[in-house]
């Protein structure tokens, strides 16, 4: 699994609300398709998108492929976030130290 096909897979808008409706419960593609004003067939693109990145596994029951998600691979999201977090927390500190000071 590479970083950039996760960050790819959440890039769009769609496909952010596509993971909402999966935290909630599996779904079919006919299920995930009818919360949107989209045909089908580009439903079942970001779906592809989604388990390039390994943020969906699909299982057959039936004549029905169940989507579900796999949110393991969003710690490669959250890791990159709290980097950031941290960044910015550092950076907010030591600009407090700066502003503070010129107070006195």
């Amino acid at each position: 699994m590479s970083e950039q096909s996760i960050f790819r897979a959440i890039a769009d808008s769609t496909r952010r609300d596509i993971l909402q409706l999966l935290s909630e419960r599996e779904m079919s593609v006919n299920e995930i398709a009818s919360n949107f004003s989209m045909t089908r067939p580009a439903i079942a693109k970001h779906l592809n998108i989604l388990r390039e990145g390994q943020l969906l596994k699909v299982t057959q029951k039936g004549r029905e492929r169940i989507h579900t998600l796999t949110p393991e691979a969003l710690k490669t999201v959250a890791d990159w976030v709290s980097y950031y977090d941290r960044f910015w927390d550092d950076r907010l500190a030591q600009l407090k130290t700066i502003v503070e000071a010129e107070d006195d």
